[in-house]
């Protein structure tokens, strides 16, 4: 299923959407290119759980936790260079728990993601989507202005 977004409202709204209807263990995977909008879904998604609390991206502090309907664990893993430094976070318990997560750069990790999880590829400007996360960094993709959101979103799931 593709979503069109054209402002950062309609990709919160789209976030928001998802989280209203998360289940506990559910995990859903982001992708995309710096500046894309996986912050903005993530805090979209963290309402539709009833998160009252500023959500912020957890870039170096690789996940912030918060409590709404369910437990919300927000991974950030752009800095992780292997699934090592998952173990030392202890991600299984998170994973594997009764709450929610949501890994932005989920492609990092993408051998550890149990099977079932929902991953969602978030590109704009007219880049292809791929039916499957890529790892911008790896493709020399590192710095897209995050200011604008002038370019149409396209937010599409995959289950895998």
């Amino acid at each position: 299923m593709i979503y069109n977004s054209l402002s950062e409202n309609d990709t919160t709204e789209i976030g928001y959407e998802f989280g209203k209807n998360a289940k506990p263990g559910d995990i859903f995977c982001l992708c995309g290119n710096l500046g894309s909008g996986k912050t903005v879904f993530a805090k979209g998604f963290a309402k539709g759980l009833g998160v009252k609390s500023l959500v912020t991206s957890p870039t170096f502090t690789l996940i912030n936790q918060y409590e709404g309907t369910l437990p919300f664990y927000h991974f950030d893993v752009y800095r992780i260079e292997s699934a090592r430094e998952m173990d030392e976070l202890g991600f299984e318990e998170f994973f594997y728990g009764d709450g929610v997560c949501l890994i932005e750069w989920a492609d990092v990790i993408k051998d550890i993601i149990p099977k079932g999880s929902t991953w969602i590829n978030i590109s704009y400007g007219g880049e292809k989507l791929t039916g499957g996360c890529v790892n911008p960094v790896q493709n020399g993709i590192n710095s897209i202005p995050v200011e604008s959101y002038s370019a149409k979103r396209q937010i599409e799931v995959v289950a895998c």
